[in-house]
């Protein structure tokens, strides 16, 4: 896994898994909940898609899985959003980046 972070949609995406499939979506998701103690607060699940909202520190994000893209976070208000949302994003990227390097080395060394 690296870390990719873009601004085609005019605010920062973070592309935590771009190959990956549901599985990988629900162990982001629970590092978030666990470690974080992340509470998502609307949960959007659709066939190739899913789309879950919560706050880390008062700022609106989203978690983000499509079949086709992988798993992405963004802020909530997209293009409107405020700086620190989009520096918000790119702190929980590096968070989960570095908590899934070492889930990923636990299971290689197992």
């Amino acid at each position: 896994m690296s870390l990719t972070l873009r601004n085609d949609f005019g605010c920062t995406e973070a592309i935590i898994d771009d190959d990956c499939g549901l599985k990988r979506f629900y162990e982001v998701a629970n590092i978030l909940s666990d470690d974080l103690e992340i509470k998502f607060t609307k949960k959007e699940d659709d066939f190739d898609t899913l789309t879950w909202c919560f706050a880390y520190k008062n700022h609106a994000l989203t978690l983000h899985y499509n079949i086709y893209t992988g798993i992405s976070i963004f802020p909530h208000k997209f293009r409107e959003a405020p700086r620190n949302d989009n520096e918000a994003v790119v702190e929980v990227a590096k968070f989960l980046e570095n908590k899934l390097l070492i889930h990923t080395a636990k299971r290689f060394l197992s």
